[in-house]
């Protein structure tokens, strides 16, 4: 019996030859969650969800993100240029697009981005 457990809300399952994916599925489903996306980046100063990679690339390039070409197709990536370490890496599908990569952009860019429960009002802590 190889495999990940995943408990979540009380619930336990096991995964077998995980993947992160699977993982992520697994943990959003469990306990009657209904999938999907539970998380939306806000651009802070209109108050506007950013729901497409044309506008979050608008917005970012605002703030002096260039996109990154690396040869990799499955990520959009994004620099502040050739003296900044900073880089933000997200899956090419906008609907692919965690929490995780959510949180990346607003802590890279405190006073512009944050990320909010989509079920609630209830805002996050990075601002």
């Amino acid at each position: 019996m190889s495999g990940v457990w995943v408990f979540k809300n009380g619930v336990a399952r096991r995964i077998e030859n995980p993947t992160r994916e699977s993982i992520e599925s697994a943990t959003a489903s469990a306990g009657g969650g209904g999938g999907g996306r539970r998380s939306e980046l806000v651009y802070a100063p209109t108050g506007e969800v950013v729901g497409s990679h044309e506008e979050l690339e608008r917005r970012l390039g605002e703030l002096g993100w260039m996109r990154y070409h690396a040869g990799r197709p499955e990520l959009i990536q994004y620099h502040r240029g050739a003296t900044s370490p900073d880089l933000i890496s997200l899956p090419h599908r906008f609907a692919d697009l965690r929490s995780i990569h959510m949180y990346d952009i607003a802590v890279k860019n405190r006073s512009f981005f944050l990320v909010r429960d989509r079920r609630s009002t209830n805002r996050a802590t990075v601002h």
